[in-house]
């Protein structure tokens, strides 16, 4: 007959169960501190012993890691996904940011599409209050913080697709963003008038998703990253017509 005993499951097995929930999906962010052990052990309603032999587990399998005086945190996974060499060949060939744009235009107008149609109530609401965070910030000089919200909206939305594979796929993906492995974000925030369309983008797509409006959604998100295609092509040529000009000048200098 092809039946197994049941046998009771251990506590420290829960434990793992629920901290590799959390990780999954994306409630626990790589380099995110956990409780104490004393609060933790009381949170989960288990015994220290049984939170230890958990955290060992899960250790063990690099989903967390231990900081002698500093705690347990989540490891730092993001970015794993492509090795150091192929990281640098991404940052040094202009043909990678295209494909990586081209990427994301796929990508996250799937994940607006999906965040239109299965998002919450509450993953709305959160897509929405980032949007007004970023409208407050726009009024400031200094852009680095709209620049930051820019990835937090991006991120929220594909948050609310609910697609853990998506989810984890693109935080490394905006992780490399973030350490300029493609593109400097800040260098587009820093122009008044490249400022103001991004934000009348960003407009756009929160708009279609409040309505819930899957089409529109998806295409407001690929009008956003067809004009980041376009900046960054124009910052290119701007750059290689600026190093052109700097060799006239110091040719006219030497004569």
């Amino acid at each position: 007959m092809p039946f197994l005993k049941v046998t009771p499951e251990k506590l420290s097995d829960s434990v793992v169960r629920q901290i590799e929930q959390l990780i999954l999906r994306g409630i626990l962010r790589p380099g995110e501190r956990l409780p104490s052990e004393r609060d933790l052990a009381e949170k989960l309603g288990v015994s220290r012993p049984s939170l230890r032999d958990a955290i060992a587990d899960l250790a063990e399998r690099g989903l967390l890691v231990s900081r002698a005086g500093s705690g347990v945190f989540v490891a730092e996974v993001l970015g794993s996904a492509f090795s150091p060499a192929l990281t640098q060949l991404f940052s040094t060939h202009d043909e990678a940011v295209i494909d990586y744009i081209s990427f994301r235009r796929d990508m996250e107008g799937l994940a607006a599409e999906r965040a239109a149609t299965f998002g919450s109530e509450t993953d709305l609401k959160l897509i929405d209050t980032i949007f007004g965070k970023m409208e407050l910030s726009h009024q400031k000089r200094d852009p680095s913080d709209e620049a930051q919200l820019d990835a937090e909206f991006h991120m929220a939305i594909i948050e609310a697709s609910h697609n853990v594979i998506m989810l984890h796929m693109l935080r490394s993906m905006f992780e490399l963003l973030r350490q300029g492995v493609f593109y400097n974000r800040q260098t587009m925030f820093r122009n008044r008038m490249t400022r103001d369309q991004l934000l009348d983008q960003h407009r756009a797509i929160n708009a279609g998703i409040q309505a819930r409006d899957p089409g529109a959604a998806r295409a407001a998100v690929a009008a956003h990253l067809a004009y980041v295609e376009q900046a960054f092509h124009d910052q290119m040529r701007a750059e290689k017509h600026e190093s052109i000009a700097r060799q006239r000048l110091e040719q006219e200098a030497s004569r």
